[in-house]
């Protein structure tokens, strides 16, 4: 075993100039022979290569107990369980009261949800808080007390947990009837300190702030000035005239004249808002234009460009601390193995690493097998020589790569014959011939779903589209079996397009013989009758419509369509801190929500103050039946917010509460506004452009390696920004290294 006061002593140590170390006599990594040292050391950079690998921060405790106990954290299995803890805890809102678990939120058809006795998702609850305990424990103990006083989000950790915790005991004591649960809006916490990306997004949000608050303080006086000048405008000369009629309508008062021009500012209620001035007289329009050319059309689109400039580079500075990290973790890792190599020489003359050193690290390395082939490989092309620190910064960019598996070799068959067919059967003229078929397909069902649409569902004879469709089954049936006799069943299954094509022919099948076992075999005037929700005959156009993914498979082969599906592909995978601020919002708005609005809306009758269809003006909430948007439980939370976000007809949603709860409940929709469509949807429009701007200055760069029939990597993100990054000097991660609080750098 290691010495237990190694991490308290230098563990990075490297030999300078003609062979001399300055490394003190007698410390830990100045004992040649010791075998303990030797592993510790090992561990040491298997464990800052993993650092660096997953562009991990270096500063955490470097002991043996530590190091085991810092690869179980970051696991698969235990950080497979912090996720799902994460999901379950964020998942409860729709089971625990009020519950979601009924089929329609509809408040005039929606029966009794089921309300879950006290103590049963308090109990799963609870169960989630201890995971999150243990987590912050591990946490702290790992990059130590003086980290953890500095670090603000595990702080803040801290905190959240202490009040969910209050909250719960609370909850319990009142046997689950109060009404707000302070935890509730804390639980979008743990999915945002569990994601690096998000901490980073959020950073940006924070830095952008100001900027986006003076456009925002030149919207609110533009809607002031226009506001007052409106309500002076339609005052009214007699009664029944346009301008009465605008004034009754959008500007009565000072409220309800701000609330219009702010719906107009969003486009929602225009031309409605202009129509009572504009029946009166011509000029009452310019009004109406000029505010919307300022507000929507200059201020909104100024706000776009404030938040783009502020996102400007955003891919470019996580990608750039994601090197700097990758770097500083590979750095580490050369100066252990490098001290090896200096204890294991008498008379050290260069710095550098045993390859054989590497390679026995990289054995402990949790790594995946194509790429630990890669690096070996590329170790072995240097030879016997040590490696410097440049090679050894080289070797990490192999795991910048996704490796291209060969496919496995395709069957061979002695007869000519079957190898002539083999060769037609695996060409990409027999999948064009496929694709022509399937095209062929969607007509079909395209054209019978014009014809049928003006004849009534008991009159229709499927008996034409049943044959077709039965023909066409037995074509994809019969080219399944085709290409597994050319390319095999490992062959088959290497390409995702041909496993995609081969379930959906699977499942096509199975309802086909389902349905000619139910409804026998087509003939004129068949129509299968439909059992439930949809018939088996349905489900078989239903999943058959799906064969048009079969045409995304032509995408490589244009090259700007390529270009543009790389960037949404990238899009996707960038998206998902961004998507996380989404689910942080959503929950907290929703909650929120329901603490402020549940139970306002009723359905009409028994007593409802709310007035029938027949009664209702025209344009209401009432008479839109928008009943199903309300605040009664989480999931009708979550679509009500999401058809506020859409901005169309949302005035319906200002009016119909304001009326049910108090004109106070504008502030909660406006602010929702203001998070979900100002800022979040053009912080998302930002990243496209961000992402986008990239990718087509680079377009030649991809051509080339599409075209490259030799390529055995494809580049991923981080290497395609990779020539516009800075890479860290060696003064910088030397100087980085020496601050490490765990490790003290022997120079």
């Amino acid at each position: 075993m290691a010495d237990p006061r190694a991490e308290s002593e230098p563990l990075l140590s490297r030999a300078r100039g003609d062979g001399g170390r300055d490394c003190p006599a007698g410390s830990a990594s100045c004992r040649p022979g010791a075998a303990s040292w030797r592993d510790l050391c090992f561990d040491q950079a298997a464990v800052f290569i993993e650092d660096a690998i997953q562009y991990r921060s270096i500063n955490h405790r470097m002991d043996v107990r530590s190091m085991w106990l810092y690869r179980l954290y970051y696991s698969n299995a235990c950080q497979w369980i912090l996720s799902f803890t994460i999901f379950l805890i964020l998942f409860l809102a729709f089971i625990e009261s009020p519950s979601s678990l009924t089929s329609t939120a509809d408040v005039r058809y929606r029966s009794a949800p089921w309300d879950p006795p006290c103590g049963l998702t308090e109990g799963v609850e609870v169960l989630c808080l201890l995971v999150f305990v243990a987590d912050v424990s591990v946490k702290s103990y790992l990059v130590g007390w003086a980290q953890f006083r500095t670090n603000p989000w595990l702080l803040a950790y801290l905190v959240v947990l202490v009040v969910s915790l209050t909250d719960w005991i609370v909850s319990l004591s009142l046997l689950c009837q109060e009404r707000l649960r302070v935890r509730r809006l804390l639980r979008p916490f743990f999915l945002m300190q569990n994601s690096s990306m998000m901490k980073k997004t959020l950073k940006c949000i924070r830095s952008s702030l100001p900027e986006v608050a003076s456009v925002l303080l030149l919207l609110a006086l533009h809607l002031c000035v226009f506001t007052m000048s409106g309500m002076l405008l339609f005052t009214g000369e007699k009664q029944g005239d346009g301008q009465d009629r605008e004034r009754l309508i959008y500007f009565r008062n000072l409220p309800e004249a701000l609330t219009s021009l702010l719906v107009l500012l969003t486009t929602a209620n225009n031309p409605d808002v202009m129509i009572p001035a504009y029946s009166k007289n011509r000029a009452y329009a310019i009004f109406f234009i000029v505010f919307t050319l300022i507000g929507s059309l200059f201020l909104m689109n100024l706000l776009t460009a404030i938040i783009y400039n502020q996102f400007r580079g955003y891919l470019m500075k996580s990608f750039q601390t994601s090197l700097f990290r990758r770097r500083l973790g590979a750095r580490a890792a050369y100066e252990v193995l490098s001290s090896v190599t200096a204890e294991g020489e008498a008379h050290p003359r260069e710095v550098g690493v045993r390859p054989r050193d590497f390679l026995q690290v990289l054995q402990r390395v949790q790594l995946d097998g194509s790429h630990t082939q890669a690096v070996v490989e590329k170790v072995r092309s240097y030879g016997g020589d040590l490696l410097s620190a440049g090679e050894f910064q080289k070797l990490f960019n192999e795991f910048d790569k996704r490796v291209i598996k060969e496919p496995p070799p395709r069957p061979e068959y002695p007869s000519p014959f079957l190898q002539r067919a083999q060769i037609v059967f695996s060409h990409r003229y027999f999948d064009y011939l496929g694709n022509f078929i399937a095209l062929g397909n969607l007509v079909s069902i395209s054209v019978f779903l014009v014809i049928d649409a003006d004849v009534l569902p008991e009159d229709r004879d499927d008996f034409v589209l049943g044959i077709l469709n039965c023909v066409f089954i037995l074509y994809y049936v019969l080219e399944l079996l085709l290409k597994v006799f050319a390319l095999g069943l490992p062959g088959y299954l290497a390409h995702s397009s041909n496993v995609f094509d081969g379930l959906l022919t699977v499942v096509l099948l199975v309802l086909e013989i389902s349905t000619l076992a139910v409804y026998r075999f087509p003939h004129p005037g068949w129509k299968p009758e439909t059992l439930g929700l949809l018939s088996l005959w349905d489900m078989a156009r239903l999943v058959n419509s799906l064969i048009v993914v079969r045409f995304l498979r032509i995408i490589p082969s244009l090259k700007l369509m390529a270009v543009v599906a790389s960037t949404i592909l990238d899009l996707i995978r960038n998206m998902r801190a961004f998507g996380g601020i989404l689910v942080v919002v959503y929950y907290v708005f929703a909650i929120l929500g329901i603490s402020l609005f549940r139970g306002v809306i009723v359905a009409p009758g028994n007593g409802s103050l709310s007035p029938d269809n027949s009664s209702a003006p025209c344009g209401s909430f009432e008479q839109l039946e928008y009943w199903p948007n309300n605040f009664d439980d989480f999931a009708a939370a979550l679509i009500t917010l999401w058809d506020v976000m859409v901005v169309n007809n949302w005035q319906v949603f200002l009016d119909a509460y304001r009326r049910y709860s108090g004109p106070w409940s504008k502030i909660y929709f406006v602010l929702w506004w203001l998070v979900s469509s100002v800022v979040w949807v053009n912080l998302f429009l930002a990243l496209i452009l961000e992402n986008f701007l990239h990718k087509w200055d680079r377009r030649s760069h991809l051509q080339s390696l599409a075209g490259d029939p030799d390529s055995t990597y494809q580049t991923s993100a981080e290497l395609l920004f990779r020539e516009v990054l800075e890479e860290p000097t060696e003064d910088e991660l030397m100087e980085k290294l020496s601050g490490h609080p765990h490790l003290r750098l022997c120079r």
